[in-house]
């Protein structure tokens, strides 16, 4: 084993299997496991997207495409982004990707240079720290907490920023805390990312998922805005398409045709299928979107209500499809009650520190599965619960 760890490049940081892999292999060995822990919705892709992508394999869509994209759905894309309220591109600034997560490694392989400086939010997603490792930069973590609703304030990037801060991450819902920060404060961030002369990756990927009153604002729609910033998106999560691997990043004219070759030799080009299947996603009805947004925000309800009822506190899940809960009060850390709460209620959750969280009190709870199971899933997290705090009593 350390023979085989010496061999591997002093670029790749984590030599051992991921707790994610442990989990799923803890899994494998139990029946009946309740699963809140991938970021993959258990619903299914709308059947007009399926039949769109049903329609282009047969016409032949089996052949590499131009390698940003075919021009209808980068127009599409372009055509959406202002839609919402962000920035105007031309179909030549956006490209189509293998996902959004190859699109947040192209731009830091594209952009970093050995010694810079990435900020990230966290808790984040934690790719992100990945792919600024893979380039040789270094992770800036920039730490939210309850207090804020895990949310990024100007003050907090302002504080982090040195000579060699280059890149600042912007999670909007973020991810694994479901937040959103408003409006004002991208505005105030971004002030301080153009006075720093920062560039913004702005992770949007879960911008139509939000719920009550709040909404995300696009960074590159902001004043000053559009030539630094990096507007990364795509369909696995507003259309449950995670297995289509289809995403999007868009930016200005003077950046994307370099980052684009550098997408073009990981990818030559994104599968044809999944981008008409895009197409139709964009193009096609939207009232799919919009029940798929109730469905989670019923569930989120109905977790946050069964949280509540077991004492464990949680941020205030606006955005995305998760709850961030604190499960300090159990009396271990997040990381063991994951474990304990696999093995002996079968119930599936991730621990804070697999994305990049300073402590180890945390979970990530998917809000991927049934009403009927989220509940099921919080009496068993109760026994669980029950058990540990009997145990830190006795001690």
């Amino acid at each position: 084993m350390d023979a085989t760890k010496h061999r591997l490049a002093d670029r790749v940081k984590l030599k051992d299997a991921h707790i994610i892999t442990r989990m799923a292999d803890i899994a494998e060995g139990l029946s009946d496991v309740i699963r809140l822990g991938r970021g993959d919705p258990d619903l299914g892709t709308p059947a007009h997207i399926v039949a769109a992508g049903q329609k282009a394999l047969a016409e032949g869509a089996t052949h590499y495409t131009h390698p940003l994209g075919i021009p209808a759905l980068r127009q599409a894309i372009a055509e959406d982004i202002a839609a919402r309220g962000g920035a105007r591109y031309a179909p030549e600034n956006i490209v189509v990707t293998p996902g959004g997560q190859q699109a947040m490694f192209v731009i830091a392989l594209g952009l970093l240079n050995p010694g810079d400086e990435m900020l990230v939010p966290c808790p984040g997603y934690n790719p992100y720290h990945q792919a600024a490792e893979l380039a040789g930069a270094e992770v800036v973590h920039i730490r939210t907490t309850m207090d804020t609703n895990f949310c990024l304030t100007a003050e907090m990037v302002e504080a982090h920023i040195t000579p060699k801060s280059k890149i600042l991450v912007l999670i909007n819902p973020n991810n694994p805390t479901g937040t959103v920060t408003p409006p004002a404060e991208i505005a105030r961030i971004a002030e301080v990312a153009r006075r720093h002369d920062l560039i913004v990756i702005s992770d949007e990927i879960y911008a139509r998922l939000t719920y009550g009153n709040h909404s995300v604002q696009p960074v590159a729609a902001l004043s000053g805005m559009f030539e630094r910033t990096l507007t990364l998106s795509g369909f696995s999560k507003a259309y449950a398409m995670t297995g289509w691997r289809i995403g999007y990043f868009a930016g200005p004219p003077d950046l994307i045709p370099a980052l684009a070759e550098v997408n073009h030799a990981f990818a030559i080009s994104t599968a044809a299928v999944s981008q008409h299947a895009a197409l139709a996603a964009l193009t096609g009805p939207q009232d799919c979107v919009e029940a798929m947004r109730q469905t989670y925000d019923e569930r989120r309800r109905a977790l946050c209500a069964g949280l509540a009822e077991l004492g464990i506190p949680h941020a205030e899940p606006q955005g995305a499809f998760y709850v961030y809960a604190d499960v300090s009060k159990t009396g271990i850390g997040a990381t063991a009650f994951c474990e304990r709460l696999l093995r002996e209620g079968r119930v599936m959750v991730f621990p804070g520190p697999i994305y990049g969280d300073y402590t180890d009190d945390f979970v990530r709870m998917s809000l991927t599965q049934p009403v009927a199971r989220i509940r099921e899933a919080v009496t068993r997290m109760k026994g669980v619960v029950e058990a540990i705090r009997a145990e830190t009593r006795a001690a």
